[in-house]
């Protein structure tokens, strides 16, 4: 009945797949009056002045009925893929040489081609060690696609096994065995890829990396000085060993940016967490770590990792603008790595460009699904400088166990709120592990930094309601 009133009409498509639908629905293409199916519309002015005058009608009819019909135009054609941890299946002292190098290679390689979105390492992971249930694990990480292997070292040799799986139904798509020198394992890894991208019709085109057991030596040491950062109980004394292992990776292959990348993590420890100053203060700290990952940039400038701990390191210094065109750089060469994308919200908080600090947050939740708690403590700073305190707590109550660093937020927030007693119990949490602290070194170490407007001084009032003493 409706196109019988109106100036258009409706002619059948037939069933149609559409995204976020699970099953087909029947479609329709709208035609205009006078316009043959399946043939453009010839203008003449009294047709289209009548079309024109149906548009709010044909929009009103549309909403409230075929709209559910059409596509999603801005959700992105990428293809969603996970890459599980690969199985070690090599002995003696073979056994962990290589870590999870493989996998976590194929991760930054796989999403700076642009070919899939790339699920973080730290969700895909999660599922080292359990039997493989594509569809379970499909459903739980949003994906298409899943990767899974093996890597095999033996003594100067190298197997690797990969293989495809449909998440829909657990089907094997694709699967291969590489047999190499050890030195090829980049050059695997770039053969998985690029197979990978073969299969959603794209083609990478870029030079093969050149076999180099040198490189690979340089990579194993830093492999375990990115375990012992991702440990939960780092101190001064494994930021210590991560240098020393640093130092072995640069002894390995000086010209590999591995060794320099984690020399510069180590100085960034010293700056943030206070260490090791009876070595060096915080400036000559920041200046060590500068000049390793400038090093680093200089050797890989494609490293998303090299250009991360610079951003870091800009940071720390109050380069905030600096830092925001290194994250950026980061972010455009490795857009599966969430602790990236967390990491970016920092510079872009302190100079009060809150909108798009929530939108990054809201980004690495979606590539990361079982992301840690500290991007809900990121969010309750956020909301905290949007001054939506309610909500701010809300998010910081979202973590399993807030951490005794976060007690300052959370006492901020209270503060916020004007709930006195919460937030000296929660600023005594923060203060029983970090003592000494005061209002005088809290405007010292942000105000060259935290430059919103009225953020810092909002933060001090904060801080003196809590309690946090004058000197």
């Amino acid at each position: 009945e409706v196109e019988k009133k109106l100036a258009f009409g409706f002619e059948p498509l037939g069933e149609q797949k559409v995204k976020n639908i699970a099953e087909p629905v029947q479609a329709f293409r709208v035609i205009l009056e006078g316009q043959a199916p399946r043939q453009p519309a010839r203008s003449s002015p009294p047709r289209w002045v009548l079309a024109a005058a149906a548009v709010p009608v044909f929009i009103l009819v549309l909403a409230g009925t075929v709209w559910q019909f059409w596509p999603t135009a801005t959700v992105s054609d990428m293809p969603r893929i996970a890459v599980l941890p690969f199985d070690d299946m090599s002995a003696g002292a073979d056994q962990g040489y290589l870590s999870d190098a493989v996998a976590e290679g194929i991760i930054t390689e796989l999403s700076r081609s642009k070919t899939y979105a790339v699920i973080a390492r730290n969700s895909s992971f999660r599922y080292r060690d359990k039997p493989t249930d594509a569809r379970q694990i499909g459903d739980e990480l949003g994906v298409d696609y899943l990767l899974e292997g093996s890597q095999q070292k033996i003594g100067d040799r190298l197997q690797v096994t990969a293989q495809l799986l449909n998440a829909d139904d657990g089907s094997h798509l694709w699967a291969n065995t590489y047999n190499r020198e050890i030195g090829d394992l980049f050059v695997v890894q770039e053969e998985i890829i690029r197979t990978l991208a073969d299969r959603v019709g794209r083609r990478i085109q870029r030079p093969l990396p050149k076999s180099d057991a040198a490189q690979v030596s340089a990579l194993h040491y830093h492999l375990m000085a990115i375990a012992e950062m991702r440990s939960s109980a780092f101190t001064a004394a494994g930021n210590q060993l991560v240098r020393q292992l640093s130092l072995k990776a640069i002894e390995a292959d000086p010209n590999a940016q591995f060794g320099y990348i984690g020399l510069a993590w180590s100085y960034r420890h010293d700056v943030t967490f206070g260490w090791h100053e009876q070595e060096h203060n915080r400036d000559e700290a920041l200046k060590r770590g500068a000049e390793y990952a400038d090093k680093a940039i200089l050797l890989a400038p494609d490293d998303a990792e090299a250009h991360h701990i610079r951003a870091r390191i800009h940071t720390e210094a109050g380069e905030i603008e600096q830092a925001l065109a290194q994250f950026d750089q980061a972010i455009a060469l490795n857009p599966s790595n969430s602790s990236i994308l967390h990491g970016s919200t920092d510079p872009l908080l302190y100079v009060g460009r809150i909108d798009e600090a929530i939108d990054r947050i809201e980004q690495a939740k979606g590539i990361d699904p079982f992301h840690s708690d500290l991007l809900h403590w990121q969010m309750g700073w956020a909301l905290w400088e949007k001054n939506d305190c309610r909500a701010a707590l809300a998010a910081m109550r979202k973590m399993s166990r807030i951490p005794t660093g976060a007690h300052r937020m959370l006492a901020g927030i209270h503060a916020c709120l004007g709930n006195e007693r919460e937030a000296r119990e929660a600023l005594a949490v923060f203060l029983k592990d970090s003592p000494g602290q005061s209002i005088s070194k809290e405007r010292r170490k942000w105000e060259k930094i935290w430059t919103a407007p009225g953020s810092l001084e909002r933060w001090i009032k904060d801080m003196r309601f809590a309690g946090l003493p004058e000197e």
